[in-house]
């Protein structure tokens, strides 16, 4: 790309990322390009030809392509650290006391506010320590699973029970349960039963056996499966360029909703180090909705990844400024799970 080009490129990509609407030859000249009108257009002409550009109508100027928005990112994008301000308000969300899930929502809904995108944090489901195991009978061949961990938590899951488990199984399969898996992990209290069975060792019935495996079985797979997400500011998705693209924004708040297809995308930035930036179709998930997703990965103290934190937005969003912006809200996040 030739010097004239590359200047014109980034100019038009700067006025979209600012105003949402094409740049045309006309606002370039009138921008201090020491070109004619009829020299611009040929450039830009040059620009869609090689697919960085593009013109919605006829007559409208040009918006860069999903191509051109990646080559502006990874070539041409100078970074704009957040202010110390933005810095104080996401490090004092953080730094708000009480349980960590709630000041991982405080962070994300600051990281939303600021860069006027929606914010997601995501980390493994906190392991519990188990108290006690108790199973309820709900109907015939079901039962209630309750869940009580160390810090008072309660959960309950339903149990399909096995053929010929009656109320005094479920009794001694949940007396059998808190004695020996108390003060346990869910992880460890899955290897302890699975350990103590295969040796013959639980001293239990065979109907009181199967519910145990049954029961153990559902809690683990069950928190495997669920990563705590959390979402803020999806009401940030509304602003006033959006309102002439509303299926877009439907779409987007519809993907929004398949929580389990969000946490497999940023599950999908925990390798390394580096800032992933989704832009559109790059990511099947929110292709329709034409998004951008920007997620970076937090490590603990002992190195590991524990979490992803990042953005969705329009593909016009201002990446110079939420990337770094990302990144800050991942080291301060690093610092509150280390």
């Amino acid at each position: 790309m030739s010097d004239r080009a590359r200047d014109i490129f980034r100019r038009v990509v700067d006025g979209y990322l600012a105003s949402g609407l094409p740049v045309g030859s006309k606002t370039l000249a009138q921008a201090g390009l020491n070109l004619s009108p009829a020299s611009i257009r040929s450039v830009l002409a040059q620009l869609e030809d090689a697919g960085l550009l593009a013109a919605p109508h006829t007559s409208a100027g040009r918006m860069p392509t999903e191509l051109g928005l990646r080559l502006f990112v990874d070539g041409m994008m100078q970074a704009l650290e957040p202010s110390a301000e933005e810095r104080a308000t996401i490090e004092s969300r953080a730094g708000l006391g009480g349980p960590v899930e709630e000041a991982l929502a405080a962070t994300t809904a600051a990281l939303s506010g600021l860069s006027a995108c929606a914010g997601l944090v995501m980390v493994p489901k906190h392991e519990q320590v188990l108290r006690s195991i108790g199973f309820v009978p709900l109907s015939h061949g079901q039962a209630l699973a309750v869940l009580v961990s160390e810090d008072g938590g309660v959960e309950n899951r339903v149990v399909d029970l096995p053929p010929g488990v009656g109320p005094s199984a479920l009794i001694e399969a949940g007396n059998y349960m808190s004695a020996t898996l108390s003060g346990l992990t869910l992880a460890a209290a899955r290897a302890r039963i699975d350990r103590e069975l295969a040796q013959g060792r639980a001293a239990v019935d065979s109907a009181a056996r199967a519910l145990i495996e049954r029961g153990i079985a559902v809690w683990s797979e069950d928190g495997e499966r669920r990563p705590v997400l959390i979402v803020r500011g999806q009401a940030r998705l509304l602003d006033d360029a959006a309102a002439a693209d509303l299926d877009r924004v439907r779409d987007l708040l519809d993907d929004l909703d398949g929580r389990q297809e969000v946490a497999a995308l940023l599950d999908s930035a925990r390798a390394g180090d580096a800032t992933r930036i989704f832009i559109g179709a790059e990511n099947k998930l929110f292709a329709l909705s034409g998004s951008s997703v920007i997620a970076k990965p937090f490590r603990g103290s002992d190195g590991r990844v524990v979490g992803v934190v990042g953005v969705i937005g329009p593909t016009r969003l201002n990446y110079a400024r939420v990337v770094p912006m990302v990144d800050f809200t991942a080291a301060t996040l690093a610092r509150l799970m280390g």
